[in-house]
C-alpha cells in the first residue's frame, strides 16, 4: 500500500524584506541547518530585487548538497505588500516598487524546484503561532515593525487574508492626516511614523544641523540613545510609540485580539517599547480592555521559519491529495 506520510527532507525558506533577504535551509524536524542574509538592492529597481532573491535561493540550494545530501522538497518565499498566494503573484509592494509580479513561476523556472509564495507577515504569524509567542493563543495579532509595518491576525489557527489579500496592512492605517507622505501616496500612515525607517529618518532630520555623524544612526541606535537620555532620541522614540499605540488601539476596537505579538527589528527594543506601549494602550482604550503585549520569540527568523512551514505544508497537502485520489485515505 502506498504510504500517505509526507516525504522527509529539507526545504528552503526565504524572507524578502525592504532592506535584507534572509534565507534558511530547514530540515524536516524544523532545525535551521544553514542561513544567510543578503541585501535586497531595492534601490536598483524591481528586476534587481528578483535577481537578488533568485541568487540567494540558488546559494542555499547549493549548500544543501554539502550539508544534508537529501533532495530538497521545495522553496517557500514570503514577500511584503499585497500577495495573491493562490496565483503565486506578488500583486503590489510600495517599498519594492512592483505590481502583478509572477514571482512563484519566475523563481520556479530559475531553481527547477516547486516554489510556494506567501505574505511575509502572515507567514511570520504562522511561525509564531506554531513555534513562538502565539502558541496556546486562539486569537492574536502579529505585528512586524521593520522597514515597513504590517500585521496578521490569527484566529482559530488560521490567518485572515481578506477579500483582496490585503488584511493586516496596518502600516497604511492613517493615524495623522498632517503627517509625512507615505509610499502609498497618502499622508500620516502608521508606517511613516513608527517603522524602523521612519524612526531613523526622523532622528536624522532632527540632528543633522548640529551632528552630521548621526546620519548613520539606525532605529536600534536611536532606541539606545533614548535610553541613555538623549533628548532628541527620546522625543523621536516617544512620537513613534504614541503613533503605534494609536494604530493598535484602533485595531483593538475593531478586531478585539487577545494578544499582540510584536516582531521585526523595532521589537528588539523589548521593554523600552512594550512598557510605554502598554501604558498608552491602557489610556487610549475607553471601551475595551487592552490586550496583552508580547515580543515575538522567533525574532528575525520568523519570516524564514514561516516560509519553510509554507513549503512543508505544500508538500503535506500534495501527499494528502494524492492519498485521497489513490484511496489511501479511505
Amino acid at each position: 500500500m502506498t504510504s500517505s506520510s509526507p516525504p522527509r527532507g529539507p526545504v528552503v525558506g526565504i524572507d524578502l524584506g525592504g532592506t535584507d533577504i534572509k534565507a534558511a535551509l530547514v530540515a524536516a524536524d524544523g532545525t535551521v541547518v544553514h542561513s544567510i542574509r543578503r541585501a535586497t538592492h531595492r534601490e536598483h529597481g524591481p528586476q534587481a530585487v528578483v535577481e537578488a532573491v533568485a541568487d540567494t535561493a540558488a546559494a542555499v540550494v547549493a549548500e544543501n548538497d554539502e550539508r544534508t545530501g537529501q533532495p530538497l522538497l521545495g522553496v517557500g518565499v514570503v514577500v511584503p505588500g499585497l500577495v495573491d498566494e493562490s496565483a503565486g503573484v506578488a500583486a503590489y509592494s510600495a517599498n519594492l516598487g512592483w505590481r502583478d509580479l509572477p514571482l512563484r513561476d519566475l523563481l520556479g523556472e530559475r531553481l527547477g524546484l516547486p516554489v510556494v509564495l506567501g505574505h511575509d507577515v502572515r507567514a511570520g504569524a504562522v511561525a509564531e503561532s506554531r513555534l513562538g509567542a502565539g502558541r496556546g493563543h486562539d486569537d492574536f495579532v502579529f505585528v512586524a515593525l521593520g522597514t515597513g509595518i504590517a500585521a496578521a491576525h490569527v484566529r482559530g489557527g488560521q490567518v485572515l487574508r481578506g477579500h483582496h489579500y490585503a488584511a493586516g496592512e496596518l502600516g497604511h492605517l492613517v493615524v495623522s492626516r498632517t503627517g509625512p507622505r507615505c509610499g502609498c501616496g497618502r499622508r500620516g500612515c502608521l508606517e511613516v511614523l513608527a517603522s524602523a525607517s521612519a524612526i531613523a529618518r526622523r532622528y536624522h532630520r532632527a540632528v543633522r544641523p548640529r551632528d552630521r555623524d548621526a546620519k548613520g544612526a539606525s532605529a536600534e541606535q536611536v532606541c539606545r540613545l533614548a535610553v541613555a537620555g538623549d533628548p532628541v532620541a527620546r522625543r523621536v522614540w516617544a512620537t513613534a510609540v504614541a503613533a503605534l499605540a494609536d494604530g493598535l488601539a484602533a485595531y483593538t476596537v475593531l478586531c478585539d485580539p487577545g494578544l499582540i505579538v510584536l516582531g521585526g527589528g523595532v521589537a528588539r527594543a523589548g521593554a523600552t517599547l512594550t512598557d510605554p506601549l502598554r501604558s498608552a494602550l491602557a489610556t487610549g482604550l475607553a471601551i475595551a480592555d487592552p490586550p496583552e503585549v508580547a515580543i515575538a520569540q522567533l525574532g528575525t527568523q520568523a519570516g524564514c521559519r514561516g516560509a519553510a512551514l509554507l513549503a512543508f505544508d505544500r508538500v503535506a497537502a500534495g501527499v494528502a491529495a494524492f492519498a485521497a485520489q489513490s484511496g489511501v485515505a479511505r
